[in-house]
């Protein structure tokens, strides 16, 4: 199984906090469109026949598009490779985008799970952030979907604001639950220097997040969404049972996925692709018969510190048996007191042949990934 993603890269405005690539001037959409149909033909033999379990339209913000645009681009992906029966097709959306009868033509073309970038249900903080819309729009976006028919539906929240007390984020998070998503992604604050916010911090009007705030909000996060039934199965994604995100968890199973559009990143098992995150260079070369990507061979080192990095995010963990079996990499041999050390701290499990963080362990993730992370083995191979 593989998965495609499809970076449309366009945005009414820029919100504060981002740093995806993106442009507010779409002019050349229909440029666009025409050289994702083309870069689909170019790539057709990227992930070597495999069947398509997933496809994901990301942004940028998909939801400008027109459901006509997106089912131009999901034709041209049905008749290029071999789709699996009923895959899962997400289109990530604004709630400003969401009127009811664009919901039921998505619907009809075959969207069937919608990510809503909701953030935060405050006015104040979505005026903050720089959102297009507000909570009224949030609310009624949601059950504009509902209505029409969408029974796969994820929303995502963010935290560690600048202005968000502790009242407010638990009541943001009662707010999604009453909703009863199937699916919440919820994610940290983060200031990023070609940001407002990075000016913003650099000039001192604002104070990135505290360290300590944002992990209690995570854990109030964690039990807030736990009560109210949904798993946390990665860092930041909690689902209802059989409600994962199908694509994401291929990305963290270390499962092929090709990227097309600007900026868009593909992986074949053996090396990482990404495209030119530049809409003018992008459509010249695709217009010369060209993928403007560059390519990364991964090493040996490469592919198992993904796979810790990615696996360690999760809550099935990174299985010790693969890691061996597949790259020779015995890492209880290896980091065995660390590991030991985890485990004391009640940081990480093992269980069925698998490192697992625990809940504490997971606000740490990538900082164990990394102290675990392949270096130079050759010796040992």
């Amino acid at each position: 199984m593989a998965g495609i993603y499809i970076h449309i890269p366009f945005c009414k405005q820029a919100c504060h906090y981002c740093d995806f690539y993106f442009s507010t001037n779409t002019a050349r959409r229909t440029e666009l469109i025409d050289a994702i149909g083309k870069e689909i033909a170019l790539q057709k033999n990227y992930i070597r026949g495999e069947e398509i379990n997933t496809i994901y339209f990301g942004g940028g913000t998909p939801s400008l598009l027109t459901p006509e645009e997106i089912g131009v681009i999901l034709n041209d992906i049905h008749c290029t490779f071999t789709i699996a029966p009923s895959p899962e097709i997400t289109l990530e959306a604004n709630p400003d985008d969401l009127v009811f009868a664009k919901l039921l033509a998505l619907k009809s073309i075959g969207i069937n799970r919608l990510s809503i970038g909701i953030q935060s249900f405050d006015d104040d903080i979505l005026k903050f952030l720089n959102r297009a819309h507000n909570a009224g729009m949030a609310a009624k976006s949601y059950e504009d979907a509902r209505a029409a028919s969408f029974e796969n539906i994820s929303i995502d929240l963010m935290y560690a604001i600048p202005g968000q007390d502790h009242k407010v984020w638990k009541k943001n998070i009662q707010k999604a639950i009453s909703l009863n998503p199937e699916h919440i992604s919820s994610y940290s604050l983060t200031i990023e220097n070609k940001t407002v916010f990075g000016k913003w911090a650099a000039q001192k009007k604002i104070t990135a997040p505290d360290d300590d705030i944002s992990a209690a909000e995570h854990i109030v996060l964690i039990d807030e969404l736990e009560q109210a039934g949904f798993e946390h199965y990665e860092v930041s994604n909690f689902s209802k049972p059989s409600f994962m995100s199908k694509h994401n968890s291929s990305y963290w199973k270390g499962e092929k996925y090709l990227g097309l559009g600007p900026s868009a990143h593909s992986f074949d098992g053996t090396s990482r692709q990404s495209n030119i995150s530049n809409n003018r260079l992008y459509l010249a070369a695709i217009q010369s018969d060209h993928v403007p990507a560059s390519i990364e061979i991964l090493s040996r080192e490469d592919k198992i510190n993904d796979w810790l990095l990615t696996g360690l995010r999760t809550a099935w963990g990174t299985n010790l048996a693969d890691l061996l079996k597949n790259y020779q990499f015995d890492l209880l041999q290896i980091h065995g007191p660390y590991i030991r050390q985890l485990i004391d701290s009640n940081l990480a499990v093992v269980s069925d042949q698998s490192l697992i963080l625990t809940k504490s362990g997971r606000l740490l993730a990538d900082k164990i990934a990394a102290d675990l992370f392949a270096t130079d083995y050759s010796s040992k191979r």
